[in-house]
């Protein structure tokens, strides 16, 4: 089996008496889709932080490409190869779709914001740009206002942003969330026709998407995984769907 791409030992994160993350470990191999479910407050934000390394851990180890990321800023995480997505946007609203993208590569390559206006016409950072709208199915969008661009359109722009900078993997915290049923059809369609060419760790509620795309699922409650499995495993085991598949908000 191939040496995983992220793996996660014991990880622990406490919020006063809270244990939002309880000796959490799992892996997501080269070019899975390894989905973190579970109910609301369950972790799975809090986990997906420390390992974007917006959260310090209080214990355990994140291992990216086989290196210790501890006392590595969320910059420098993203510098080595990991992306992230967020439940709401990152975007600057003034700016069109394809400025957004080539802003993220201008920022990647450690270059000047003074220098913007130039990079609007650098065909450096304009052609890698569309080439990313392009994968996230919103080149048609290139030269429209983020103010302009729907919901479902701002989410497949920040995934645009994400995979501009080359990561290796991605990071996506509920990129279904808000969606309509058309618009989570169809970011479903985007992420399946990326898989096997990125890793993804994927935190969803949406458990059509979920068992769509995963290739294996762990299921978060309290901040601890009850279970790791293929999705059919998942489907059928009694713990989870006491936990969480019978509920509302499965």
């Amino acid at each position: 089996m191939a040496e995983p791409v992220l793996r996660i030992e014991g990880l622990v994160k406490r919020f006063g008496g809270l244990l939002a993350t309880n000796e959490l470990s799992l892996d997501v191999g080269p070019g899975e889709i390894h989905a973190l479910i579970g109910p609301n407050g369950a972790g799975k934000s809090t986990a997906i932080a420390q390992i974007a390394g917006e959260l310090p851990s209080d214990s355990g180890r994140i291992l990216f490409e086989g290196r210790d990321l501890a006392g590595l800023s969320g910059a420098a995480r993203a510098r080595l190869g990991l992306g992230r997505t967020f439940q709401v946007p990152r975007l600057l609203e003034d700016d069109t779709a394809l400025d957004n993208v080539a802003l993220a590569i201008q920022a990647r390559q450690g270059h000047s914001f003074r220098f913007w206006a130039d990079a609007r016409r650098d065909a450096g950072l304009r052609g890698p740009a569309m080439a990313a709208l392009e994968r996230a199915a919103l080149a048609d969008r290139a030269e429209t206002r983020v103010a302009d661009l729907s919901h479902g359109e701002h989410k497949q722009l920040e995934l645009a942003v994400a995979l501009a900078l080359g990561p290796r993997m991605l990071l996506l915290d509920e990129p279904m969330a808000g969606l309509g049923a058309t618009e989570s059809r169809q970011m479903t369609a985007i992420l399946q026709g990326l898989k096997g060419q990125v890793a993804m760790l994927l935190v969803e509620h949406d458990m059509d998407a979920v068992f769509a795309l995963a290739d294996r699922v762990t299921v978060l409650v309290y901040g601890r995984a009850i279970a790791t499995g293929l999705p059919e495993e998942i489907r059928a085991d009694p713990e989870v769907r006491a936990a969480y598949l019978t509920e509302g908000d499965a």
